[in-house]
């Protein structure tokens, strides 16, 4: 026995070392390949900091005393912002692992009434994924604050425009981070090669980036293990060029870690000083990656890779720059590339470039997540989201958001010709993002980890202050090309707002005209109504009611399927919701009418797939939910009558449906009670014909739905499964509504430009609701109509 005993406990300790050691295996991978696309921009920007802080009228005091200050302000800043608050602090803000500004923005509506779509459901609670081990649920805290914000639709409004130009702004690095990188690296050869002109390294630098973006559809996962070794032997080489420049160039250096050479620094340069804070900023770009990268990899991996190769490189480096510039003071404007020993040039030249390329991956990786989060969360025009791997959720391509950022990035670089007038468009970017996360942190942790309002004042002012003047001395570089990004992020938010406007106005109106229960109930003898087979889908964004384009529908052909549903797809503000828990289904009306509801769950980080069969997953939910219903009203709770019924979660996983489903091609006589299809010859031979014409519809996986043969199974319940099984063997027909939003006659200029203009012109040129869902073609009903909002 004791024998026994004592197998079990080495048996639990080996496999204990098995998952530690496959743990740290998979933290190390990832914080291998966090290298390639979180880490590219910070790596890169000792290439242009010096150089863009002592443009100007800082270039008068250029002595060793200035450039020790300048040395201090770069270190304490990389280690207060990057260190201190991302790593340690706003890292532990993801929302289920994914980053962001709109990841706060979700979990902030999540624990607080702040969204201003009206489609949540107290259902949406009970997801697993919903509330996060650690943070509080929503009824746990009504504070003043909490009750103000919530209360006021203005407050909750600026709350999301303040959200959307973070977004904006990280839309506007994707454009800028490009072209200063690869602009800056490729400027190199004019430090060896004389005699080139701009207008030569320009045209090199537009070549480059339009290989990076052409690289993109290869997909994050792959793109990272080509990237990873770069950046790599990139710190690796700057990190030792740094070291021999402190120890050849100028030792004391170290004694610039003091933060009282910064106040020196302030009393000598004055004003000037405080201007080139502007360039002392693009010391931590690309900060904001960390996070917003973060459901590319994990917390834990992004703080490795920081920890133990990025903070002591780029440390080394800066020490290593200040150190040469200390005795070469003239070298200011090539700094990086003057430091670098003649026997090596050529070699860290060639990894510079590349290493360029790879600063630019972090942003425009960061630039998808955050299109993927808006467009889910009803912020964005639909587009194209592509996964690009197998393997790791979350890691994704956008077609339409790659080529307008390369346009934009090729503009901007043949524009500007200039690394530090792209340098203060940069700058802007970059601490206005950080400065809208720390508002956004401050609200996180009041609402969601529950703490008190001083430790939020204390976050908020600490880096409020120090974001706060780099924001201030960056405003002053708005006519020396600090006005980019903010006419990006304006055209930006004008987009979002005005389709998540245009979205909100339409929710609104199918809330407001909804078709009563009343009148569902006797559609049959008013208009003589006739129930053809099939399976008819009704697409509406209502969670509750029936829609206006049912009425539509039946008063302009009064008839309508055998079995009716409605169907709602929506977003939930989770990054991702279980399959086991995507299903919503209840019932409309009486048994007898064949009328269900089914809501469809996504979080902003799903994506349907293509050879997604919805139909078999649809018809298996509702056979799962007439069979609970069955049971439950035998223990004397009954839905039958209920208008709405109740709407309960289909598990998968848990599916005991009575339906049996086997392929298509497949005949067991006698073991089942099978449906026949409706469907005349002519439209079977049709049908046959459009699927062979179709390659697309063929990849799916042809089933048939029968019925078992069990005298146990009550006889209501199998009536109307038959009626179910019958109805599928017919066909499904998608009833989706093709409408046109227009402003009322007595609404006001403004709301009249947002709706029939813009909002119209962004529904013609996206993607269309049915490529969206994908819905096959053949099946597809529109009804159109105008909605006056």
């Amino acid at each position: 026995m004791d024998q026994e005993k004592g197998d079990d406990s080495d048996s639990q300790t080996n496999d204990g070392r098995l998952h530690w050691k496959n743990y740290y295996k998979h933290l190390l991978l990832l914080a291998y390949q966090s290298f390639g696309v979180v880490y590219g921009d910070l790596a890169t920007c000792p290439l242009y900091v010096y150089k863009s802080t002592f443009y100007g009228r800082l270039h008068d005091f250029q002595d060793e005393e200035t450039i020790f200050g300048a040395f201090s302000l770069i270190f304490w800043t990389f280690t207060m912002i990057p260190l201190l608050k991302y790593v340690f602090i706003v890292l532990s803000a993801d929302d289920n692992g994914e980053g962001g500004t709109f990841a706060l923005y979700s979990v902030l509506c999540r624990h607080a009434k702040f969204s201003l779509l009206p489609n949540q459901q107290a259902a949406d609670e009970e997801l697993s994924t919903y509330y996060r081990p650690g943070y509080a649920s929503r009824s746990i805290a009504l504070s003043p604050l909490k009750r103000f914000l919530e209360k006021h639709k203005k407050t909750r409004t600026a709350l999301l425009l303040v959200v959307l130009f973070g977004a904006c702004m990280v839309i506007g690095d994707g454009v800028l981070t490009p072209a200063i990188s690869v602009l800056s690296s490729v400027s190199g050869l004019q430090v060896r090669a004389e005699g080139l002109s701009n207008a030569v390294v320009v045209i090199i630098s537009c070549i480059v980036l339009v290989g990076l973006f052409a690289l993109q559809h290869r997909g994050t996962h792959r793109v990272a293990f080509l990237f990873a070794p770069i950046v790599i032997i990139w710190l690796l080489c700057i990190g030792l060029i740094g070291l021999y420049n402190i120890i050849h160039w100028n030792p004391r250096i170290y004694l610039a870690l003091s933060p009282s050479y910064i106040i020196k620094f302030f009393k000598v340069t004055g004003k000037d000083g405080w201007l080139s804070l502007g360039g002392i900023l693009l010391c931590i770009t690309g900060s904001e990656a960390m996070f917003a990268d973060l459901g590319h990899f994990t917390a834990a991996s992004i703080r490795v890779a920081f920890v133990t190769v990025i903070y002591p490189c780029l440390v080394l480096q800066y020490m290593g720059q200040a150190a040469y510039l200390s005795k070469n003071v003239s070298s200011v404007s090539i700094s990086f590339y003057a430091s670098i020993p003649q026997a090596v040039f050529w070699p860290v030249f060639l990894v510079a470039t590349l290493a360029a390329v790879v600063a630019s991956q972090a942003v425009i990786s960061a630039t998808f997540s955050i299109v993927k989060q808006c467009l889910a969360l009803g912020c964005f025009p639909r587009v194209k989201v592509v996964h690009t791997s197998r393997w790791i959720y979350g890691q994704i391509y956008i077609p339409e958001i790659n080529w307008i950022l390369m346009v934009l990035c090729l503009a901007v670089t043949i524009g500007f010709r200039d690394t530090t007038l792209i340098g203060n468009a940069y700058g802007i970017a970059c601490i206005a993002v950080m400065f809208v996360t720390t508002w956004l942190m401050a609200l996180i942790i009041i609402f969601v980890w529950q703490k008190n309002v001083f430790f939020a004042l204390l976050f908020l002012v600490f880096f409020g202050i120090i974001e706060g003047g780099y924001l201030s001395s960056s405003i002053m570089k708005v006519p020396q090309g600090g006005w980019a990004p903010l006419v990006l992020a304006s055209v930006f938010m004008a987009i979002m707002y005005a389709w998540h406007y245009g979205t909100r106005r339409k929710y609104l109106f199918d809330m407001q005209n909804k078709v009563s229960m009343k009148w569902i109930l006797t559609l049959g003898p008013s208009l003589g109504i006739v129930r053809v087979p099939g399976i008819g889908l009704i697409y509406t964004e209502l969670v509750t009611g029936v829609p206006a384009i049912f009425s539509h529908f039946v008063t302009n052909l009064p008839a309508f399927h055998q079995v009716l549903v409605f169907v709602c797809v929506k977003s939930v503000p989770v990054p991702y919701v279980p399959p086991d828990e995507r299903y919503l289904i209840g019932r409309i009306g009486p048994r007898a009418y064949r009328m269900y509801r089914c809501i469809v769950r996504y979080g902003y980080k799903d994506v349907q797939k293509d050879d997604y069969n919805f139909e078999d997953h649809l018809v298996m939910s509702i056979a799962e939910f007439i069979q609970m219903e069955a049971e439950e009203s035998r223990s004397s709770i009954s839905c039958d009558g209920s208008p709405e019924g109740r709407m309960a979660v289909i598990r998968t996983s848990e599916r005991r449906s009575g339906l049996v489903v086997r392929d298509a091609d497949d005949e067991a006589p006698g073991a089942s009670i099978s449906a026949r299809s409706s469907k005349s010859e002519t439209l079977q031979s049709l049908q046959s014909l459009y699927e062979h014409e179709s390659p697309n519809l063929t990849r799916r996986k042809r089933v048939r739905f029968e019925l078992p043969q069990s005298p146990q199974v009550d006889p209501q319940m199998r009536e109307e499964l038959a009626a179910l099984v019958e109805a599928k063997e017919a066909g499904v027909a998608y009833v989706l509504g093709h409408s046109y939003i227009k402003a009322r006659k007595n609404s006001s200029f403004i709301k009249k430009f947002v709706i029939d203009v813009a909002y119209s012109f962004l529904r013609k040129n996206c993607r269309g609701p049915s490529v969206a869902l994908n819905i096959p073609h053949i099946s597809l009903i529109e009804v159109g109509m105008i909605y006056y909002v």
